[in-house]
């Protein structure tokens, strides 16, 4: 398969497959890369039927590790709407994929716009809810949070007042493209009742994977999530 690197306005990004009018948006999520599995083998499905697939790295992850932008909405919207710019100026038709927070920063950047199919791999769609679970796991008050700013936990995620505020003001009030999601029963970070509810308000397709978590990375989980593919994404 054609993997050509390039930067979107200094956002390192891959093309997967040669140039098409059917452009599929990729977002990572946390811990992860323009080039991780689950992109992989979204190209490995997508570039077969016709598509191009466009990943790019957040800020903190892959090629942009040492960014002194932080993996936060006030920097990753912007990004994502360059690299919509950017697809929309060489593609006729463009879709999204999305992993967890990946999903999150979509929701955030694509609100206003019309893709032909947004393809969720457990995604986080309501990230104030997720942050108080957090607060609540680590006993941080959200008092504390405010006069320190900045508290990291013994999972590895920093807590962020200022992100904590951008997320409360920015809630998810406004969906317009045709989405299918892929939820493992077993998440640990995202409950059913949250996701069942975007779905129910953005009328979404709903697809439940019974002994899978919140990462896909298993055998099992990955077979479920390459059948989902093939299931989700249209041959025309």
């Amino acid at each position: 398969m054609v993997e050509k690197t390039i930067t979107i306005d200094g956002i390192p990004a891959l093309l997967w497959g040669g140039d098409s009018p059917k452009v599929i948006i990729a977002v990572h999520g946390n811990l992860s890369s323009k080039s991780d599995a689950p992109i992989r083998m979204l190209a490995e499905v997508a570039v077969p039927l016709g598509y191009q697939v466009l990943s790019f790295d957040l800020p903190e992850h892959g090629d942009r590790k040492d960014d002194p932008a932080l993996c936060k909405p006030q920097y990753a919207v912007p990004d994502l709407k360059q690299v919509f710019a950017f697809a929309s100026a060489r593609a006729d038709s463009i879709r999204l994929w999305a992993n967890s927070i990946g999903a999150y920063f979509s929701l955030l950047a694509y609100k206003d716009e019309v893709m032909k199919q947004s393809l969720f791999l457990s995604p986080v769609v309501d990230m104030a809810r997720l942050i108080q679970n957090m607060m609540t796991w680590f006993g941080v008050t959200e008092e504390q949070l405010y006069e320190e700013k900045e508290i990291s936990t013994p999972m590895g995620p920093v807590l962020y007042w200022d992100y904590y505020q951008y997320v409360r003001e920015n809630p998810i009030m406004k969906w317009n493209t045709p989405t299918s999601i892929l939820y493992g029963k077993k998440d640990e970070l995202c409950e059913y009742d949250a996701v069942s509810s975007f779905c129910s308000r953005f009328h979404g397709r709903l697809t439940l994977s019974d002994h899978s978590e919140h990462y896909f990375h298993t055998e099992e989980d990955l077979a479920i999530y390459r059948e989902w593919l093939r299931h989700s994404i249209p041959r025309k």
